[in-house]
């Protein structure tokens, strides 16, 4: 197994081992860069230079016998959301001046950073992360490692991409109506989405009580582990919530005996591929089988996409109004939403979020009932690069095709997307996994557990 094959548990092993040391894991992610990131498009900055330095430092301390973190000497990229010092954050924009001073890290990459990990650059995101693919203005088009003609996904599309790809084992994904869930289950990955307020963030994301930030990995375990390193507290988020009080991945092995476990193949009224549907089907039918209980159920709610709409435009609106000169560079559709936002009232805000609330006791009512839902995580599986929706859908938001995801973004709730099969032409499916508020251990557990059942 080369090392951009490997897990960031496998390599962390290897370290300490002493069969693998982080200069050679970071020369191969590189060298990974180099083969493949021309055809994907997925990383919009490579520092050589400042990765291999990092990785020396970690393979000293390696030799020492004393790694700094969980993940000392792993490479890592940032999504190009998330401020990093020394590199500029640009967001996917051309309306972002990426001349003026850089110094200071997000939480999740001080985190990071404090951890001991190797960022070997950033990766791309459409325009401030604004929709469910990742193409923009400024960087391009990011496509699919599985299949270059077919979207990555998105606004976490880069991340997924260099997961998926073997440009490194782990990366951070935001997510406020999909953005992690949608290209993990799009590229054939891991992508979790935390409670809202567990993974602090800063600067404040514009979309507000829907923004999330979460690993996306290659195995749950990898996404556990990194979730114990980026859930650390940072007072810069008012919203964050206080410290685990233990940690992810020694979670993973709890019991999950006596689980009520309800599955919902289209939430009462999302129109599904069938070839989706059916190997969703079979996933869940082999999780019953091997001791999960799950019954087929809907939770009780109708599609909240108008809500959802206005809650986005008016978060859209509110943070392009402080870009000068945006109107004249930034996408087109991304404008499209700026209108609506410019053009809703306060009391339509607090209406959309009225919507948000009372879905939020629906669903806090489903889960007295049912600790987990399953569903599929997209009711389709990629389509071709550089579109907006699927060519021929009649569609005209990304959102309308992503109705398993945004729900669960205004409720706040945990939520995983594991890969669970492929169709007919070798594109990924996920499973997604939700759990009530705060309950991100469980739905990590349920994940690992799932994860074993569909890999035997």
């Amino acid at each position: 197994m080369t090392p951009t094959e490997m897990t960031a548990v496998e390599l962390v092993a290897a370290y300490g081992a002493k069969e693998l040391s982080p200069v050679e894991a970071t020369e191969a992610v590189l060298a990974r860069i180099d083969e493949v990131d021309g055809e994907i498009n997925a990383m919009c900055l490579v520092d050589r230079e400042s990765a291999l330095a990092q990785a020396r430092a970690s393979e000293a301390r390696w030799q020492a016998g004393a790694p700094q973190g969980l993940l000392d000497g792993v490479p890592t990229s940032m999504k190009d959301i998330f401020l990093t010092k020394g590199w500029p954050t640009l967001r996917g924009s051309k309306s972002i001046d990426p001349d003026q001073t850089w110094d200071v890290d997000a939480p999740v990459t001080a985190r990071l950073r404090e951890d001991g990990m190797v960022f070997v650059g950033k990766n791309t995101t459409p325009e401030i992360a604004w929709k469910g693919v990742t193409d923009s203005p400024l960087t391009g088009v990011t496509r699919n490692p599985l299949d270059t003609r077919m979207t990555a996904g998105g606004s976490s599309g880069g991340a997924a991409a260099i997961v998926a790809a073997g440009m490194g084992p782990v990366a951070v994904g935001t997510d406020a109506g999909g953005s992690i869930r949608i290209p993990a289950s799009f590229c054939g990955i891991v992508g979790f989405k935390p409670t809202h307020g567990r993974v602090p963030m800063f600067p404040a994301s514009p979309f507000g009580p829907l923004a999330h930030a979460g690993p996306m990995t290659r195995t749950v375990e990898d996404a556990a582990l990194l979730m114990d390193i980026i859930s650390l507290p940072d007072h810069r988020d008012p919203t964050a919530l206080a410290p685990p009080r233990a940690t992810f991945r020694g979670e993973l092995a709890r019991d999950l005996t006596g689980l009520h476990v309800a599955y919902s193949r289209d939430l009462g009224w999302v129109d599904v591929d069938p070839e989706v549907a059916a190997t969703v089907d079979a996933a869940v039918a082999k999780v019953d089988a091997a001791g999960l209980h799950v019954t087929a159920t809907d939770p009780g709610f109708d599609d909240p996409f108008d809500a959802f709409e206005l809650l986005w435009g008016a978060s859209a609106a509110t943070l392009l109004r402080t870009m000068p000169g945006a109107r004249d560079t930034i996408d087109p559709e991304l404008g499209r939403a700026w209108d609506l936002g410019e053009s809703v009232s306060g009391v339509d805000v607090f209406e959309a979020r009225a919507v948000a609330a009372r879905l939020g006791i629906t669903m806090g009512a489903f889960h007295e009932q049912h600790n987990l839902l399953l569903t599929p995580t997209m009711p389709i599986p990629a389509f071709e690069a550089g579109r907006d929706v699927p060519p021929g859908s009649g569609m005209t938001h990304w959102a309308q095709w992503t109705p398993f995801t945004y729900p669960f973004n205004m409720t706040q709730q945990p939520a995983i997307s594991i890969p669970c099969g492929t169709t007919s032409a070798g594109l990924p499916v996920g499973l997604q996994i939700i759990g009530p508020r705060h309950s991100d251990d469980l739905v990590l557990a349920a994940a690992r557990w799932v994860e074993s059942v569909l890999a035997g």
